[in-house]
């Protein structure tokens, strides 16, 4: 199998490498700072599935944080020298590890960031902890992350299959939709989709009836569509529980088989803008599911997608989001610590409150690395009440942080 290569930004001719300021900061004695610079590396989807919701604009959600980094602090900052790299994991664990690796060890990442395909993050954090190296996680749903796997390198800084089960599978369930069928990806974060799903679905008082894994990626699923379609006793409910490009042909083929005419409707795990918009918002008007920030929450989630789409020409998803949100904190953390060691900067991470226009009444716990902060259940918006291109959701309900997600894993022990 050939591996692509690790694309490095050198940055400088887009303002994302602290060069040429003077003066000040903790390691301007270069003694802190080990190697007289920090570098973020972005570990992502640059080509596939999950390209539209991470990949290259996940790049330029960290190039944006450093921006903004720079501008605050100027000659005061820790350190004068800050590169972004980047490399494509083809979501593929054995290519995450590799990559991983490389970065850490070769390009001397400090951090590491986005990693959507759970099994590829799973594959990272192990590197990360074997390398004693920080990551964070924006783009896999596993709960395993901040559960059996954990370690003290990791922080789970977006979502996770927990938070969106218990928005849409109770949710759904409540307003009737108690037979379920089920349509999961054969990996890490379908698996762990199918097993949360499955329990808020029951705690609502509804049943799986029928549930199948499927090929990851696949643009195929004509034989899962029809077992359901013709499952006894009829569902009430398909829930597709892919994501990105797979979720698309999933729904494309339940409207083309059908299903929503037998009585079946459509449940959505995991929903990005980018998803709705080569689905089409016309065929997914009142669809519900759960997210953790849209680009139009508030004034303050629209002045930063505004920035954002400036420099990119699009709006942005929430791992973008999240991917500036949890690099600007960790620039933030090094600053306070005055040096880029790990133990050092999670020091300044573990138990901070804090709300930014990403994630509102947030805390990183420091038993399991997880952020908790408030999450959404919300709807595909009717087309015609649109204010602009690219505005696809309406906010149903505040989901509080306590709620939003699961208590801290009794498998997690981070000490």
């Amino acid at each position: 199998m050939k591996r692509r290569v690790t694309t490095v930004l050198a940055a400088v001719a887009a303002g994302t490498l602290l060069a040429g300021c003077s003066g000040g900061g903790p390691g301007a004695d270069g003694g802190k700072i080990s190697n007289d610079k920090i570098v973020l590396g972005v570990l992502t989807d640059l080509s596939g599935v999950y390209a539209d919701l991470a990949g290259p604009h996940s790049v330029d959600a960290v190039k944006m944080a450093v921006d903004d980094f720079r501008k605050k602090y100027g000659d005061k900052a820790v350190s004068q020298d800050i590169e972004v790299v980047q490399a494509d994991h083809q979501n593929k664990p054995e290519v995450a590890n590799t990559q991983a690796r490389e970065m850490y060890e070769r390009k001397k990442v400090d951090a590491l960031f986005d990693v959507p395909t759970s099994s590829a993050a799973l594959a990272v954090q192990t590197v990360a902890g074997q390398q004693h190296k920080l990551y964070f996680n924006t783009g896999a749903a596993t709960t395993e992350l901040a559960g059996k796997t954990c370690n003290p390198y990791t922080y789970e800084w977006a979502y996770d299959a927990y938070m969106l089960a218990h928005g849409t599978g109770t949710a759904v369930t409540e307003q009737g939709g108690k037979r379920w069928y089920t349509l999961y990806p054969d990996y890490a974060f379908g698996q762990d989709m199918q097993a949360k799903f499955s329990s808020a679905i029951k705690a609502a008082g509804g049943t799986v009836v029928g549930k199948d894994p499927t090929p990851f990626p696949s643009d195929n699923f004509s034989t899962f569509l029809l077992k359901a379609k013709a499952a006894k006793p009829t569902p009430d409910v398909l829930g597709a529980l892919q994501a990105g490009g797979d979720l698309a042909n999933v729904v494309k083929q339940y409207q083309q088989f059908k299903l929503k005419d037998a009585g079946i409707k459509l449940a959505i795990g995991l929903l990005f803008d980018t998803d709705i918009k080569a689905i089409g918002a016309d065929k997914l008007t009142g669809t519900m599911f759960t997210t953790a920030w849209f680009w139009s929450l508030d004034d303050q989630a629209r002045a930063w997608a505004d920035r954002f789409k400036e420099r990119t020409g699009q709006r942005p998803t929430f791992v973008q989001a999240a991917d500036y949100s949890a690099a600007t904190h960790y620039l933030e953390a090094v600053q306070k610590a005055g040096t880029d060691k790990a133990e050092e900067v999670s020091k300044q991470l573990d138990g901070q409150q804090f709300s930014d226009f990403f994630a509102h009444n947030a805390t990183i716990r420091k038993s399991d690395h997880r952020v908790v902060h408030d999450a959404y259940l919300a709807r595909v918006k009717d087309p015609s009440k649109a204010t602009e291109s690219g505005d696809y959701t309406e906010l149903v309900q505040t989901i509080p942080a306590d709620q939003a997600f699961d208590k801290p894993s009794s498998a997690c022990h981070l000490s």
